[in-house]
C-alpha cells in the first residue's frame, strides 16, 4: 500500500470518528465515513480524483454530512488555542477572510499536534489563481482586461499579507509561514476551497466535502471536464442554500429522493442538524462521478478564485473595447452587460444598444426605443449595420493581439511536450519551439542547456498554459462571433433581395 493510500485511509478513518458520514446513519461505519453512497476516486479525464457513487443515488439525495464541529473555521480553531484567540481579539480591522487565512497558517505550524493533520495533509500544496502568477504567465494572457484582473489580484494579496504581518509575528510564527509565498497558498485554499456558512463571511473548510469536483450550472446531465482539483466551494462569491432557504421551498433537511427533486443548489449549513449537508444535484449510475456545483462564472472569474477554467462554459462572457459614445449611449444597461457569449452570439443589452448607436439620432423616435428596448430588430438595413461593424470590430480585435487562434494551438501543443515527464531536451530540440516557447525557456535559464525541469518551473507551465488555453478560448469566441454575425448578415441580405424581386 502506497503512502498516499496510507494518509487517504487514515484521514478517512478519522473523519468517520469526528462523525462525518455518507450515509444517515453515521453509527454503521467506523472505519471510513465513506462506502455508503461514495468513495474516492481517480477521474484523470474530469478534475483528477474525486468522489465516485457506490450505488444508484437519487437527484436530491443526501450524500455527505459534515457536522460543526469538523468544519475548520475560524471560530473552531480559535476555540481550541487560547494564544491564538487573545491574538485574533487585537486584531479587529483585518478582514473575515484575511484571519482565517492566518488561522490556517497558524495551525499548519502545529503539525502532526493540530486536531485536524489527517486532513491538513490533504489540503494540495500548490494553486494556479490569478494572484500566483509571475510576471511571464500574467503577459501571456494577452487581453488588456485580463491582464489588469491579474495585477489586481496580485497586488490585494500583497497588500492583504502585509496588513495582516504583525499579528503572525505576534503568533511567533516560523519565518516561512510567514512569507508572502505561504500567504499565498493560504488565502489560494481559502478562496479555492471554502464554503459558505452564515455565521463567518469567509466561509469554512470542509474536510471530505472539499474532495467534490466542480459541475458548471446547466450541465446536470453529464460529467464536467473540470481540471484538477476543481473542488466543490462556496466562496463569499459563490452561492449556496441555507436551511431557511430550504425551509421556503417547503423542504426539510435531510429529505431524499423525490422530495428533493427541485432543490436551488447542492447543500449548505442546516441549523436542525448542526451540520454541513451536501446533496446529490442530479441522478447518478454506479461509479459515475459525483459532482457539485457552486455558482456561475466566467472563465476568467475560474482563474481568478479557483486557478482552473473550462474549455466548455455556457457562462462565459467575452468583452471587447468599445467606442466610449456607445457607452455612454449604453446607460440604459450595465457596461458589464455588454458582451458576447462563448458561442459567438451577443448579448441582449450589446445588440440593443449597437442598434440604437447606428440609427441616425433624428430617427431615434419613441416607436423606435420602443423596439429597441423590446430587443426587437428596427430594421433589415439597420440590423446588417449591427452585423456587419460587430463582424469588422472582432476582426480589428483579433489582428490586434500577438498571436493568432492556430499559433496558439500550436504553443499549446508544445507546452504539452514540455510537460511530459519522460521529455529531456537538447538544444537544436528547443530550436524547433515557437518563440513563446523559447522565450519562456530563455527566461527561466534554460537556454544552451538540457532542459531539465523542477517543480518551481512546472507550476510555472501549468500557470501559462491556462494564459494560453484562456486567450484561446477568448479567441475562438470571436472568431465565433464573426461568424455567427456574417451568417446571420448574409441571411438578412438574401431575404432583402428575394422581397425586392417579388
Amino acid at each position: 500500500m502506497d503512502l498516499e493510500h496510507q494518509t487517504m485511509e487514515t484521514f478517512l478513518r478519522w473523519a468517520a470518528e469526528i462523525g462525518i458520514s455518507d450515509s444517515i446513519d453515521s453509527s454503521r461505519f467506523r472505519d471510513s465515513c465513506l462506502g455508503h453512497s461514495l468513495s474516492v476516486s481517480d477521474f484523470p479525464l474530469a478534475g483528477g480524483r474525486g468522489l465516485g457513487a457506490v450505488r444508484e443515488l437519487k437527484k436530491g439525495e443526501l450524500v455527505l454530512k459534515v457536522p460543526r464541529n469538523a468544519l475548520l473555521t475560524t471560530d473552531s480553531m480559535v476555540a481550541k488555542d487560547q494564544k491564538l484567540s487573545d491574538a485574533v481579539n487585537l486584531h479587529g480591522s483585518l478582514s473575515s477572510t484575511q484571519i482565517l487565512s492566518v488561522c490556517l497558517l497558524y495551525e499548519m505550524s502545529k503539525g502532526k499536534k493540530s486536531f485536524w493533520y489527517p486532513y491538513l495533509v490533504h489540503i494540495p500544496r500548490d494553486y494556479d489563481l490569478l494572484a500566483t502568477f509571475g510576471e511571464f504567465e500574467k503577459q501571456a494572457l494577452q487581453v488588456e482586461d485580463a491582464v489588469w484582473v491579474t495585477e489586481k489580484a496580485i497586488s490585494k494579496s500583497q497588500s492583504e499579507w502585509k496588513e495582516a504581518g504583525m499579528l503572525m509575528k505576534e503568533l511567533e510564527m516560523k519565518p516561512k509561514l510567514q512569507s508572502f509565498q505561504a500567504w499565498l497558498w493560504a488565502s489560494a485554499t481559502i478562496s479555492s476551497r471554502t464554503l459558505h456558512i452564515p455565521w463567518d463571511s469567509a466561509g469554512c473548510l470542509c474536510p471530505v466535502g472539499d474532495l467534490f469536483n466542480y459541475d458548471a450550472p446547466g450541465d446536470d446531465s453529464s460529467n464536467s471536464d473540470g481540471p484538477e482539483s476543481a473542488m466543490l466551494t462556496a466562496s463569499p462569491q459563490a452561492t449556496s442554500t441555507t436551511n431557511q432557504e430550504c425551509r421556503n421551498n417547503g423542504e426539510e433537511a435531510g429529505r431524499v429522493a423525490e422530495t428533493q427533486s427541485e432543490r436551488l443548489t447542492d447543500g449548505g449549513f442546516e441549523e436542525d442538524s448542526n451540520s454541513y449537508c451536501l446533496y446529490a444535484r442530479r441522478k447518478y449510475q454506479l461509479r459515475e462521478q459525483v459532482l457539485l456545483c457552486y455558482g456561475t462564472y466566467t472563465n476568467l472569474e475560474l482563474l481568478e478564485h479557483y486557478g482552473f477554467m473550462l474549455e466548455e462554459n455556457s457562462n462565459d462572457k467575452v468583452f471587447i473595447p468599445l467606442e466610449t459614445s456607445l457607452y455612454s449611449l449604453a446607460s440604459s444597461w450595465p457596461k458589464d452587460s455588454l458582451y458576447i457569449h462563448q458561442d459567438g452570439k451577443l448579448s441582449f443589452a450589446l445588440v440593443s444598444t449597437l442598434r440604437l448607436w447606428l440609427i441616425p439620432q433624428s430617427q431615434r423616435d419613441k416607436s423606435v426605443m420602443r423596439l429597441v428596448y423590446a430587443g426587437s430588430q428596427i430594421s433589415v438595413k439597420n440590423e446588417i449595420l449591427v452585423m456587419n461593424w460587430m463582424s469588422k470590430k472582432c476582426g480589428s480585435v483579433l489582428r490586434d493581439l500577438p498571436t493568432s487562434v492556430s499559433e496558439d494551438t500550436v504553443i499549446l501543443h508544445n507546452i504539452d511536450k514540455l510537460q511530459d515527464p519522460e521529455l529531456c531536451l537538447e538544444q537544436k530540440e528547443i530550436e524547433a519551439f515557437g518563440s513563446e516557447v523559447r522565450s519562456f525557456l530563455d527566461a527561466n535559464g534554460f537556454s544552451g542547456k538540457t532542459v531539465d525541469f523542477s517543480r518551481k518551473t512546472n507550476r510555472m507551465i501549468s500557470k501559462w498554459r491556462l494564459s494560453v488555453q484562456w486567450r484561446l478560448r477568448y479567441k475562438r469566441t470571436l472568431a465565433d462571433c464573426i461568424s455567427y454575425c456574417n451568417e446571420k448578415r448574409n441571411h438578412l441580405l438574401s431575404t432583402q433581395d428575394r422581397i425586392g424581386d417579388l
